[in-house]
């Protein structure tokens, strides 16, 4: 007990917290090492080796179903429980540019393990490296916490960030592929050879849509209803001129019409549209420069113009100062 409480006094008061929670954590990862080296279950092995066909490098697909079967051990910790919650996260991921059936449990793993490494991060800094010292136990707290609530939001800054520059991306390149479409199509192929062609230009450019025309590419390959494919691609992307454009289609696979006379107007509104972004960006720039400008210009101007006065005057309260 004595020996208990000069550890106590020598971390600050913070002992016993502090034992608390490493005595937690390696409870957490031998219960994590526990279930990571249970057994497979005969049953499932068996199934698995069942469907798998034979011939196509085993040890490979070996490997693959390995790791989804690490990963569905920690299924119930590393996926929300709600549906929609779920179909939200996957859209989110997708429209980010991951399509990984596992996306969302490496997101959620992500998010736990960089908050475990920044919690014991910040405690073996306040407490074992000398950073705690001279603090007060507020302060000690937000810099002991502070790095595993940064590490755990970090994940989901990161995916925001990269659904937003995807978004962008594919909103400048949209026009262009339009107006491949419009040649493939003019030229006589049809619309499956059409988007496999344009997401082969659109590689080196935009590397984001033609990730998009390729899954459509391979989904329409695949068998799945048209309709339904670019109804898909248009959720996907998230942007409005897509979703626009999967109307323009659907009706004129719907109505009969001429998916080359779609194309053309719709190809020359994104045109349109395009010359408008560019004219509302330059209508925003000396708007946006006014403040710069002012912030710039203003104060050494001040300085400029009242500074020898101010000198001045400053100059003559010194020299009647002595005299009174």
């Amino acid at each position: 007990m004595e020996f208990l409480q000069e550890i106590d006094a020598q971390l600050g008061g913070l002992g016993l917290v502090i034992g608390a929670g490493v005595i937690g954590f390696l409870m957490i990862l031998t219960m994590v090492v526990m279930i990571l080296r249970q057994p497979e279950d005969p049953l499932n092995k068996l199934k698995r080796a069942s469907a798998s066909p034979a011939g196509q490098d085993k040890g490979k697909r070996l490997r693959q179903s390995e790791g989804n079967e690490q990963l569905q051990k920690f299924a119930k910790f590393l996926e929300p429980e709600d549906v929609a919650e779920l179909s939200a996260k996957q859209l989110m991921l997708r429209q980010a540019g991951y399509q990984s059936r596992d996306a969302v449990r490496m997101f959620y793993f992500a998010q736990m393990a960089l908050g475990l490494i920044g919690l014991v991060g910040g405690v073996v800094y306040i407490n074992f490296l000398g950073g705690g010292e001279g603090l007060s136990t507020q302060k000690t707290m937000m810099w002991t916490i502070g790095p595993g609530a940064i590490g755990y939001y970090l994940p989901k800054y990161w995916v925001t960030r990269r659904v937003e520059a995807r978004k962008e991306e594919i909103t400048r390149g949209f026009p262009d592929a339009l107006d491949m479409m419009l040649v493939c199509v003019e030229a006589g192929q049809s619309l499956d050879q059409c988007i496999v062609r344009v997401a082969k230009e659109l590689r080196a450019s935009y590397q984001a849509l033609s990730e998009e025309f390729e899954v459509v590419a391979y989904e329409m390959k695949a068998g799945k209803d048209k309709i339904t494919v670019l109804n898909d691609m248009g959720e996907r992307c998230g942007v409005q001129d897509v979703s626009s454009f999967v109307t323009v289609l659907v009706q004129s696979a719907a109505f009969g019409t001429s998916i080359a006379d779609a194309l053309r107007v719709y190809a020359g509104e994104m045109r349109d549209k395009r010359v408008m972004r560019a004219e509302e960006a330059a209508n925003k720039l000396p708007t946006k420069m006014t403040l710069a400008t002012m912030m710039l210009t203003v104060p050494p101007l001040l300085i400029i113009l009242v500074g020898p006065s101010v000198h001045g005057i400053t100059e003559l309260g010194k020299m009647s100062g002595p005299g009174q």
